[in-house]
């Protein structure tokens, strides 16, 4: 097939292309700089260039495109994994996630695209008990930033799905590890875990649901192929209260425990209701959809296989 992809810079941008490639597709990204066209084209891949702000633009290259599926991965997250990264990134991304997904998504309409999916987040189900699924509610009750990213999702997705006259595919990641992620033994929150800047708040009861980026590709190019329409779960097989993760995590980096601070000292810090509902309040999800549909097959999470096996040895 022909597709599309905006947002191939990111994260999972670099390992769907290579995935797209390697199952025979034809692929087109997007890119706003000549330098990156380049070094696309060397790849094998057609670069389109534009700025997913320019609506017209955006336009003009989908058209020129022609093809059957597009894939939107479109984010603007920092390098570092802080509540005031965080914080000053937020108005880009949220702008290239409405305004920028709004131009691709019309852009795809007009050009007649066949499928559209886009990146979602697997994890702001409703507190409760047991793995939320594709019906779940959102938090949009939550702590004010996750409750603001859980109405941006909701947004985007009703946008994307009651759009008639495509196929339109939300595809909700766990938190993503491996090479160009926060959790990777390079990355950010690696570092903090290092310095014991990352601790367990109360008992660490929040549920984490992860997914290897590479695992992300694989599963985002088969909803490509042979997905239906509506929303996938893309999550491992093994979610995971902080208090089993965190240490663990530790551990593979041979890093100090984590540190434990109570809820009261927890909200003094910056953000610090976000930081209690990720610690102690997020609920793990259920991959059990895209199992059964895509044949999603995940690998276990890198860092419990690899402490197990040193806990055996």
């Amino acid at each position: 097939m022909k597709i599309f992809v905006a947002g191939a810079t990111g994260a999972i941008g670099r390992p769907l292309l290579d995935q797209l490639l390697a199952k025979g597709h034809n692929v087109v990204a997007l890119t706003r700089s000549q330098e990156r066209a380049e070094s696309l084209a060397a790849q094998g891949i057609e670069p389109a260039i534009a700025d997913v702000f320019d609506a017209d633009s955006v336009k003009a290259a989908i058209s020129q495109a022609q093809p059957e599926v597009v894939i939107e991965q479109l984010t603007a997250l920092p390098k570092t994994y802080s509540r005031e990264s965080m914080s000053a990134a937020g108005p880009l991304n949220t702008r290239i996630r409405l305004e920028g997904g709004a131009n691709v998504l019309a852009a795809a309409q007009a050009a007649g695209v066949r499928r559209y999916l886009r990146q979602s987040v697997a994890f702001w189900g409703i507190p409760g008990a047991g793995l939320a699924d594709e019906e779940t509610p959102l938090s949009l009750d939550a702590s004010t930033a996750v409750a603001a990213d859980a109405r941006l999702v909701t947004e985007i997705e009703r946008r994307l799905l009651e759009t008639s006259n495509l196929e339109g595919i939300a595809l909700r990641y766990g938190f993503f590890y491996g090479p160009g992620t926060w959790f990777n033994p390079d990355g950010d929150v690696a570092q903090q875990v290092r310095q014991q800047q990352f601790p367990i708040v109360r008992n660490g009861d929040g549920v984490w649901s992860w997914l290897h980026i590479e695992d992300a590709a694989i599963a985002t190019v088969a909803a490509a192929e042979q997905g239906n329409r509506g929303v996938y779960l893309i999550v491992d097989d093994q979610p995971l209260a902080v208090r089993d993760w965190l240490p663990a995590f530790a551990r593979s980096l041979n890093a100090p425990p984590p540190p434990r601070v109570s809820i009261e000292d927890a909200l003094k810090l910056e953000g610090g209701a976000d930081i209690v509902y990720y610690q102690t309040q997020m609920r793990g999800a259920s991959n059990a959809k895209a199992k059964r549909e895509l044949n999603f097959q995940p690998r276990p999470l890198e860092w419990m296989v690899n402490t197990v096996a040193a806990h055996a040895n």
